[in-house]
């Protein structure tokens, strides 16, 4: 574990903390002014390795080798000059701080960051850190990596949990959820919607699904699966056969088919890596999943009334009668899904960049 001190005076600005994997919506704005939970788990962070914030370049601005050398690979609207490799924490880890009231931003709800880290040291006053809680973006607190300096504590960090203890384990992330969102006559109200979490990781799968595809058509397995993919892969790609199959692989599941040249594959949590096989097969393509939302996949749970005893909490949201489905098919992250693919050295491919440019047109924008 870790604690991270003021790198001015020395003073500890966190609780400590056990290093695990960025989440996949960490960069996610989810529609307009919904009030998004926390990022990180308490007790955790996560390095950002790309630059966060201003100053900004316009596309036009930079030359196409600085862009690769920073992987991106097709254009962007603008890109950050930002430092590189904050460490994001959850609010309620960070200590010895004070708030910056100038450098409140241009946020309508919370605080967005926009005009630099709004945190300083309590002791010494160095701006140390940047808290986002904006409508419609998920909460959290980004330290500066020049501002901060992380310092070990309680001796050696535990191993990873394996693959076999990660799935037993593991909490499944559900595909639905209340949004909460800003305004309501008595506090704030709720919307029934797909997990904004869930079409984050839609949205960077979609991404490594086309690229896998090569340009052929894709089918994915049944069910869920099928109901969060298999529309937006029809409208992409083109129609016709043969198609290439993509399945559900990972531990604890039956080996692949080998034909099968693409799989849908969890990512560990603190590590970040992709589950690969214990036994090689034929190459297939892994398109990596977060977690929670590969073990809804491949167990699906059930929307099952239960018995309980006593009055409901007045604050307590009601599951009688069982929550709605959203009123709307499925969307991958549009955001997401393009942060992902313009940093896939394949987007480069004449067709891919046509999906790209394509984005806000026609068929696509039902997609997202």
């Amino acid at each position: 574990m870790f604690v991270f001190v003021c790198a001015g005076c020395g003073a500890e600005l966190t609780a400590p903390l056990s290093q695990v994997a960025l989440p996949v919506h960490a960069r996610q704005t989810y529609g307009n002014g919904a009030q998004l939970p926390v990022l990180m788990q308490s007790g955790t962070f996560a390095v950002d390795p790309e630059p966060w914030g201003g100053p900004w370049r316009m596309w036009d601005e930079v030359d196409p080798g600085e862009a690769e050398a920073r992987g991106i690979y097709a254009p962007v609207p603008a890109l950050s000059d930002g430092t590189p490799g904050a460490s994001v924490i959850a609010p309620g880890d960070i200590r010895g701080t004070r708030l910056i009231p100038e450098k409140r931003g241009s946020a309508c709800c919370g605080l967005d960051g926009a005009d630099g880290p709004n945190m300083a040291c309590a002791r010494c006053d160095l701006p140390v850190a940047t808290r986002v809680d904006d409508c419609s973006l998920w909460q959290a607190v980004r330290l500066g990596p020049d501002t901060v300096h992380r310092v070990p504590v309680d001796g050696a960090p535990a191993a990873p949990a394996s693959w076999a203890e990660l799935v037993h384990a593991g909490e499944p992330t559900s595909p639905f959820e209340p949004v909460a969102t800003w305004g309501g006559r008595s506090g704030t109200n709720h919307y029934w919607s797909w997990s904004p979490q869930w079409e984050a990781a839609a949205g960077q799968a979609l991404a490594h699904l086309l690229v896998a595809s090569e340009g052929q058509p894709v089918t994915v397995p049944g069910g869920l699966t099928a109901r969060v993919f298999q529309r937006a892969l029809d409208v992409l790609l083109p129609a016709g056969a043969p198609r290439r199959r993509a399945v559900l692989a990972g531990p604890g599941q039956p080996a692949p088919d080998p034909a099968a040249g693409i799989l849908l594959v969890p990512v560990h949590p603190r590590t970040g890596q992709s589950w690969t096989p214990p036994v090689p097969t034929a190459p297939a393509y892994p398109v990596p999943l977060p977690l929670g939302v590969w073990l809804w996949l491949v167990a699906p749970r059930p929307y099952l009334p239960y018995p309980a005893s006593g009055r409901i909490p007045r604050d307590v949201l009601r599951d009688d009668p069982l929550p709605l489905l959203p009123p709307h098919q499925f969307r991958a992250d549009r955001g997401t899904f393009r942060r992902t693919l313009v940093r896939l050295p394949a987007v480069r491919s004449p067709w891919l960049r046509t999906i790209l440019d394509n984005l806000t047109q026609g068929a696509a924008v039902n997609l997202f």
